[in-house]
């Protein structure tokens, strides 16, 4: 049977499992959106920016672990949809984003709405596509799914001429994905596990640092603790990985990093034997890469063969699944004679202890002002640990990680690695799809809520119940921050106004609550909690609190400032 381009699109979703695509139509995708009406078990969200339909789909993937898919239009829609592929690709995140595009006759001629959204986005897709043949496009769909999915996961863009999405074919739906120069390594190669596992039993003061490799291979988290807890070695890790390691447990050291735990900092910096797992030694993490774990034989486990040494050169490398990996070390341990490893590790969990109480993480709770951290706090305890927190980048994001004790995989969805402002609504609104009967809160500034604040029309319509806790400061917070202990308090277009966030919530049909004391955060919370509908929280915070711990740019991670 015959096939439009258009049917052969929506049939590809299908059968890869789609139920959910954000996006937003233009003049050549019109095809595909007036065939998407007859296709009503694909449900589509109608974004109110390319950019929040990418984010969504980012925080759609992290909390179900599929691929979150987007579909947009040419030119300016393609190119919107950039910031939010580039932040997918810098946290390893599969996302599947289809553009339209002129008609293929028409490209390179400077086309109404035309842009070489291949050639844009080639340096931050893990693999893209232009489809210029209806006969290759469900084998094309199909090949992008397999490897945004597949060995270290990430964002494909598959881009679709007018001509394609309009012409008839018969479509061959291969029964499975081959590509001969696309072969990820799972299973990890068993003599280097044993050479891992051999130093690791040998050390006195071994420390396993966690990435988020530990979230994306699925089960890795329940072999990382039974590792953790058999030999009783510390965990620590990236804000990419929390949750892979419950944040209440003893053996929890908390982020490590630049806005890190003081213990963490200090257990990574006089470790003899550091386990690297899914982490690839991001430079918020190491600090001064010379007085990174300088006395640490290192132990680095990535599916990613080019990850391993490319900023920190390590002893021993294993290139594999980390859920398969630690599966390994969990099996051969068993082999070996059993030690009372309580014993023989409390000597170096005893200092981690005396760190931690020389330097705890806390903040000062004087004042009649609220402290933002109070706010993060009041948010753990009133959900009991049990919701799915995003977060945009800034001071909101660091006391998030910090004070947020995430108890399992896929609960935190922020942007690592690019750090993207704007982030945190959008995501949350994917979030709130895929788990449509969970509590879903976005911690988010009042200079980072307002870059995607217009996804408030797209949470009203589709009575998506996301709460947003401003932590409302009137300022560019971590900048402000930096400004602060680096340039004399020359703020500097730090200070920034806002709307009335509760007028703003109301206007757009949401509800707006505020807070301007501490007596009154718990209130608001509990409130906005009971409210199944989408909620704005403006708490007024204290203007000047800075995030601490803060190793400062080119310093050691053990040169924190503590107040």
């Amino acid at each position: 049977m015959k096939m439009t381009g258009a049917q052969i699109f929506l049939k590809c979703l299908e059968r890869e499992g789609v139920k959910h695509i954000f996006g937003y139509p233009g003049g050549v995708v019109l095809d595909i959106y007036d065939e998407l009406t007859r296709w009503p078990q694909i449900k589509h969200f109608l974004v109110r920016h390319e950019q929040a339909a990418v984010h969504a789909a980012d925080g759609y993937s992290r909390a179900s672990g599929k691929v979150g898919t987007v579909l947009v239009t040419s030119g300016p829609g393609a190119t919107n949809t950039v910031t939010g592929i580039a932040s997918a690709y810098m946290d390893s995140i599969p996302v599947l984003i289809f553009t339209g595009q002129v008609p293929t006759s028409l490209i390179g001629n400077d086309a109404f709405q035309e842009a070489d959204i291949v050639g844009i986005t080639r340096p931050c897709t893990k693999h893209n596509y232009l489809v210029k043949d209806v006969k290759v496009l469900a084998q094309t769909i199909q090949e992008a799914y397999f490897i945004a999915k597949s060995g270290r996961p990430g964002p494909v863009l598959v881009d679709l001429p007018k001509d394609v999405i309009q012409a008839s074919t018969t479509p061959q739906f291969p029964d499975a994905v081959k590509i001969k120069s696309y072969h990820p390594t799972y299973h990890a190669n068993p003599r280097q596990v044993k050479r891992a596992l051999n130093l690791i039993l040998e050390a006195e003061q071994p420390v396993l640092y966690t990435g988020g490799g530990i979230i994306h291979s699925d089960s890795a988290a329940k072999e990382l603790l039974k590792f953790a807890e058999a030999l009783q070695i510390p965990v620590t890790s990236t804000l990419m990985g929390l949750g892979g390691f419950p944040g209440d447990h003893p053996l929890w050291l908390g982020m490590l990093g630049m806005h890190g735990t003081y213990c963490a900092n200090m257990a990574v910096a006089n470790s003899d034997v550091l386990i690297a797992v899914g982490a690839r030694f991001d430079d918020r993490v190491t600090g001064k890469l010379e007085q990174f774990a300088p006395d640490a034989k290192i132990v680095h486990i990535d599916i990613d063969p080019s990850s391993i040494s490319k900023n920190v050169v390590v002893d021993i490398p294993i290139v594999g699944d980390c859920k398969d990996t630690l599966k390994q070390l969990n099996d051969f341990l068993k082999e070996k004679e059993p030690q009372d490893w309580p014993s023989l590790r409390a000597p170096w969990l005893d200092t981690i202890r005396e760190w931690n109480t020389q330097h705890p993480l806390s903040y000062d709770k004087s004042g009649d002002k609220i402290k933002p951290q109070m706010v993060v706090e009041k948010l753990w305890e009133a959900t009991k640990g049990e919701a799915y927190v995003t977060t945009e980048v800034g001071q909101n994001q660091m006391w998030a990680a910090q004070f947020y004790k995430f108890k399992r995989p896929r609960m935190l969805m922020t942007s690592g690695g690019l750090g993207v402002m704007g982030y945190g609504f959008p995501a949350a609104m994917g979030v709130q799809v895929a788990q449509p009967e969970a509590i879903v809160i976005d911690i988010a500034g009042d200079g980072s809520i307002q870059m995607n604040i217009q996804e408030l029309a797209t949470v009203v319509d589709y009575n998506l119940p996301v709460k947003v806790a401003i932590l409302n400061n009137s300022y560019l917070g971590m900048v402000r921050q930096w400004q602060q202990l680096f340039y004399e308090k020359r703020y500097s277009q730090t200070p920034i106004s806002a709307p009335d966030f509760v007028k703003l919530a109301e206007a757009y049909g949401a509800v707006g609550l505020r807070a301007e004391k501490p007596d009154e955060v718990e209130p608001v919370i509990r409130e906005a909690l009971a409210i199944p509908r989408p909620v704005i929280m403006d708490f007024r915070v204290e203007p000047e609190e800075c995030v601490m711990p803060m190793v400062p740019a080119g310093k050691a991670t053990t040169e924190m400032l503590l107040a």
